[in-house]
């Protein structure tokens, strides 16, 4: 079980999507992906060759972008990925992306296996941040840029 955590100063917050909890490095982009076709399942590798993502990996990432980009054919894209341990860890987007949504519940209630969906402002994030994401006392996600110590 989770336990929820207090708002910090330096926290922001979001609305969960889909609830949970994730660690990673942020991988940021401010071009919308598309996960059908935009992303091999098998590798979590970026294969959109019109994405200036081509070629990195989003796998045991948070992926911070301003939204998914259509089909509706991504959720299940996202929800393989997941089963395969090759999705992001979690997703941070700044519009609420139901297909997205549908395949992170999809997994969660076919594999259980579960990645956090959060919608917030995901201004000043850069590539590479380490990033925390939790419930907060209020049951509304907690984005935690974690510090090194």
């Amino acid at each position: 079980m989770t336990q929820p955590v207090a708002k910090d100063a330096a926290d922001r917050l979001g609305t969960f999507q889909l609830a949970g909890e994730a660690d990673g490095p942020a991988l940021v982009f401010s071009q919308p992906l598309s996960f059908w076709g935009g992303i091999d399942a098998e590798t979590g590798e970026i294969i959109d060759h019109s994405h200036p993502g081509l070629g990195q990996n989003v796998a045991g990432r948070i992926l911070v972008m301003p939204s998914g980009r259509g089909s509706s054919s991504s959720s299940s894209v996202l929800a393989e990925a997941i089963r395969r341990g090759t999705a992001p860890v979690g997703i941070l987007l700044e519009r609420p992306d139901p297909i997205l949504a549908v395949g992170a519940i999809v997994a969660e209630f076919l594999y259980g296996k579960s990645m956090p969906l959060v919608v917030c402002d995901s201004g000043g994030i850069v590539s590479g941040d380490r990033l925390a994401i939790r419930t907060g006392t209020d049951g509304q996600a907690v984005i935690r840029a974690k510090t090194e110590s």
